[in-house]
């Protein structure tokens, strides 16, 4: 068996230019059908991670998925703002332990900005219930105090006591810049995979400071100084969302059908884990259609496959005749043309793979940077080493067709020159 697949091996360098395409091919397919169930799976992970311990997400009366993707995700904007009247009697519930008001809807140089408080750095959890912490600095105090994510860091190299310009709106140009006003950076927090690497965190009542003299986006009056503003005390009108903490799980339900049938205001809440689970149900149709054009690459892949390899034969009949004639049996040509096929496919499926690690290592910042979904380079999963396994059997199925027209072909057929 092992001088057949060198001599396999050695037929394949003697064809190289029709071997190298084919293993093209199908490492092309291999690419799509792995580079799909990767982002797919990644994606799952990224968005699954980006929250934990969170029992409740409260917003403005709106659909549980683009109050998930706004509160949670920074992706989209709220349809209307909560008052802060409703926040503080929700938060002061007795089934509440907890609260972490967002105000959202500034930003600055791409990354957007969130007002909080303290209690955000105390409560908020990710991955599997890890706490934020906090790589160099500490959280903010005084009005004009920042804390920014790991990526805003790294990405604009900032450091401790740097001063940055926050802008109004999620467009940041010169004409909405609250240049009079800088934030000093206070702390940079740890790396968590999340959203929060991308964000600018200040105080609730630095987002109302400065926005004195805004009005509908638009600076109409006179922003007072810096040092003028800090002398006040300031309190939020309005907020984008708040996040709960319940003392139990038991109480999650009462206390969700209480706050939509608030009256004071529209208002929705919905339960982290059921809209993330609605999100992946509204996508399950685009990932199946994914799924079914990477089967239809792959078979497209191996059919190309079996008609190098038909061709190829044809070429080959006096070489066939040959090997029959120095005593080779049917079943050795069997098994050569079976061998060339099971090494293509091989051969195709680690170049594949090898060039599916190079495109995500390249592309796993863009993607994170653009869409907040981190690709982590992992190993292949037993899923991924199944769909190559299905792959490798298809080839070897596929060599089926040539191998058997090998084996059919008689000594005199291959020395026959047939015009």
């Amino acid at each position: 068996m092992s001088a057949i697949i060198s001599l396999a091996w050695k037929s394949l360098l003697n064809r190289k230019t029709t071997a190298i395409l084919t293993i093209i091919t199908v490492a092309i397919s291999v690419v799509l059908l792995l580079g799909v169930e990767k982002i797919r799976t990644q994606a799952k992970s990224s968005f699954a991670n980006t929250i934990s311990s969170t029992d409740l997400i409260v917003g403005a009366r709106s659909g549980e998925v683009n109050l998930l993707l706004y509160s949670v995700f920074r992706i989209g904007n709220a349809t209307n703002n909560i008052g802060w009247q409703s926040y503080q009697d929700i938060a002061h519930l007795p089934q509440v332990k907890w609260a972490i008001p967002i105000s959202l809807g500034d930003s600055h140089r791409g990354f957007r900005v969130m007002g909080t408080n303290q209690d955000y750095f105390k409560f908020y959890r990710y991955g599997s219930k890890q706490p934020l912490t906090f790589s160099q600095g500490e959280a903010f105090h005084s009005l004009f105090e920042t804390v920014i994510g790991s990526d805003v860091a790294k990405k604009l190299n900032y450091q401790l006591g740097d001063e940055i310009i926050i802008a109004h709106g999620i467009s940041d140009k010169s004409f909405t810049r609250h240049k009079n006003l800088p934030f000093t950076i206070t702390g940079i927090l740890a790396p968590t995979g999340t959203p929060v690497d991308k964000t600018v965190h200040v105080s609730l009542g630095a987002i109302e400071a400065i926005h004195v003299g805004w009005e509908s986006g638009a600076h109409l009056g006179q922003t007072p100084d810096k040092q003028v503003l800090e002398q006040q005390t300031f309190e939020p009108k309005e907020i984008t969302a708040f996040m709960l903490g319940l003392n139990s799980k038991i109480q999650t339900f009462m206390l969700q059908r209480q706050i939509n049938n608030y009256n004071k205001e529209p208002l929705s809440a919905i339960l982290p884990g059921i809209a993330l689970s609605e999100l992946w149900g509204m996508m399950s149709v685009a990932e199946q259609a994914l799924m079914v054009i990477s089967g239809f690459v792959v078979i497209a892949g191996l059919l190309g496959m079996l008609t190098s390899l038909l061709t190829g034969l044809q070429e080959r009949r006096r070489e066939m005749a040959i090997l029959r004639a120095m005593g080779a049996q049917p079943k050795h040509i069997f098994f050569l043309l079976m061998s060339e096929a099971s090494l293509l496919t091989l051969l195709g499926i680690t170049v594949g793979t090898g060039i599916l690690y190079l495109v995500l290592a390249a592309c796993a910042p863009i993607i994170e940077h653009q869409y907040g979904v981190k690709i982590a380079l992992t190993a292949l999963s037993q899923h991924d080493l199944m769909l190559l396994l299905l792959v490798q059997i298809s080839g070897v199925v596929i060599g089926l067709f040539p191998s058997l027209k090998a084996y059919r072909h008689s000594v005199a057929d291959g020395m026959t020159i047939k015009v």
